[in-house]
């Protein structure tokens, strides 16, 4: 690993730190007050933890406000991909709103502050989904995981999954303070047209 690339890291850590610290203070009544109608709206907890693989394959629990009703089943396409697809069953209402809008992703900033997760970073899988990688898909695993990602901003789970997989190897190869930068600035007019929220009708999918 070259100087410059480790000191962009150090960089970018510090700037995880800061802005994760920050935005859970502010964004603290906005999650409260989800949690709230999350409750409101359905049987169960307004918070999960999810298993999902982190730097160096290592499982975390990443956390999120519940978009599902409680018990519903994980649906899988025959890539190893989740599937989610328009109007849903398994979605509730309100969850259908914060998968829009990303809302459900705040509480990793939590994760962010644990080390566990970047603000920018190859979006992170399910554990499950391991067996599924090539030998090349491995180098998505180098970086810790991120909230938003290369492939969120061009255009999030309505890509294929090779394709969004290509997408975080890229970054991952190309990482850089300033293509951090400029997929944060994409990323409020992705979330904000709310498109590719879903994925595309998959010929076949596996009951989890």
């Amino acid at each position: 690993m070259g100087r410059l690339r480790r000191l962009q890291l150090a960089a970018k850590r510090i700037l995880d730190l800061s802005v994760a610290g920050a935005g859970l203070v502010l964004l603290s009544p906005l999650l409260a007050l989800l949690a709230l109608l999350i409750r409101l709206e359905s049987p169960g907890p307004a918070f999960i933890r999810q298993s999902r693989l982190g730097r160096r394959g290592a499982v975390f629990g990443m956390f999120k406000l519940r978009t599902m009703r409680v018990g519903a089943p994980m649906v899988l396409n025959p890539d190893g991909s989740t599937c989610v697809l328009d109007n849903d069953p398994r979605v509730t209402y309100l969850g259908g709103r914060l998968r829009r809008w990303g809302l459900d992703e705040l509480p990793q900033l939590i994760n962010v502050l644990r080390g566990e997760m970047s603000l920018v970073g190859p979006r992170p899988d399910h554990d499950f989904q391991l067996p599924h990688y090539s030998h090349a898909d491995l180098v998505k695993l180098t970086m810790r995981p991120g909230i938003t990602s290369l492939a969120q901003v061009s255009g999030r789970n309505a890509l294929p999954w090779p394709e969004r997989m290509a997408l975080e190897i890229e970054y991952v190869n190309r990482f850089s303070l300033w293509l951090d930068l400029q997929i944060v600035g994409r990323t409020p007019g992705v979330l904000l047209r709310g498109r590719g929220v879903n994925n595309p009708a998959s010929s076949a999918v596996i009951d989890r």
